[in-house]
């Protein structure tokens, strides 16, 4: 699974239990319509009940429900980034600009915990939390 799926489907279902959840969700959907304005609809009623469920189990303390929650949204991503790699950067700066500065300090460090990379024989993967700069490759 692409890094930035990951990395945006976990932000996106921790970023629904912050105080700013209705200003990312905006962002979401301004993102959704621009991708694939189609499914906005849809997808906004899905994210209502998404949030309604990622809540509930945060009230239960219910950890491996909020993991599924995350977990659907990684295979929806996903599987729009398959379809269409272009979206790429697009989910990137949906990530940097407004789904990672929604989470809370814990939230952040889950995210991040969940970036995984693993480079095989003479290939190099480069991952960042923030801003990385690479020189003399």
């Amino acid at each position: 699974m692409d890094p930035i799926v990951l990395a945006a489907a976990t932000a996106l279902v921790g970023a629904m239990a912050t105080d700013a959840w209705q200003q990312t969700r905006t962002a979401v959907m301004a993102w959704w319509r621009k991708v694939h304005p189609e499914r906005a609809e849809t997808v906004q009623a899905e994210l209502e009940a998404t949030q309604s469920q990622m809540l509930a189990a945060r009230e239960r303390g219910d950890i491996q429900t909020e993991e599924a929650l995350a977990g659907v949204w990684r295979l929806r991503l996903q599987q729009m980034l398959d379809e269409d790699p272009a979206i790429g950067p697009e989910l990137q700066r949906l990530l940097d600009e407004h789904l990672t500065p929604a989470l809370s300090s814990s939230e952040l460090s889950r995210m991040r915990q969940i970036i995984t990379a693993h480079a095989h024989d003479q290939s190099r993967q480069f991952i960042a939390g923030r801003d990385q700069r690479i020189t003399g490759l």
